[in-house]
């Protein structure tokens, strides 16, 4: 991690330099504490950070111009491995998911490592995840109190959807709840096909 923190900050600076765009480093990277969360960075959005940027010394890049142009900023960060996942409920009530997600996710006082949005997509109300550092918080555990939670609102799991890739580890124990995940998904699957 170490190695990371300093290739982020380096690649941070050098955006700055070269391309003349603000720069914010967040988590392990992050050089002020309240911007290690990703979502307090991001907060508002462009907007918002377009007068922060120009009033607000605590607000001030930490490469780069103090203003934003037509490109607007630059999030550089280094941290965990982060699975993005969905769950897709066995209703169209996305404030059943909402609900859910208000259980599990960390801010709440859910399970640590665990952001939760709960969403319709579709016509199917989701559950989309983001697990931070999986070894903290298993999927399967995740899929576990998702289960329990939909089960109290006389709904189910009814499929589950992985974003990007997953490493080996992450997927054991194997959950029921879990769609089958395709080999070219595996972190390792995809690494060992890349020649050196």
């Amino acid at each position: 991690m170490e190695e990371c923190v300093q290739l982020a900050r380096q690649v941070g600076q050098r955006v700055g330099a070269e391309l003349s765009l603000p720069v914010y480093l967040y988590e392990y990277a992050a050089i002020r504490p309240e911007r290690t969360r990703l979502e307090d960075v991001r907060r508002g959005g462009y907007e918002a950070l377009r007068t922060r940027i120009k009033s607000d010394p605590l607000w001030q890049p930490d490469y780069g111009p103090s203003e934003l142009g037509p490109a607007g900023a630059v999030i550089i960060g280094a941290r965990h491995l982060l699975i993005a996942f969905n769950v897709y409920l066995s209703t169209s009530d996305s404030a059943i998911a909402k609900q859910i997600a208000v259980q599990i996710r960390e801010s709440s006082g859910g399970l640590p490592s665990v952001k939760a949005i709960g969403v319709l997509v579709n016509g199917l109300a989701q559950v989309s995840l983001n697990l931070t550092d999986f070894r903290r918080t298993s999927l399967f555990v995740v899929l576990e109190r998702i289960h329990e939670a939909a089960r109290l609102h006389g709904t189910a799991i009814q499929r589950t959807e992985l974003i990007g890739l997953i490493p080996q580890a992450a997927l054991q124990p194997p959950s029921p709840y879990m769609t089958p995940i395709a080999e070219q998904q595996i972190l390792e699957v995809q690494l060992a096909s890349v020649s050196c």
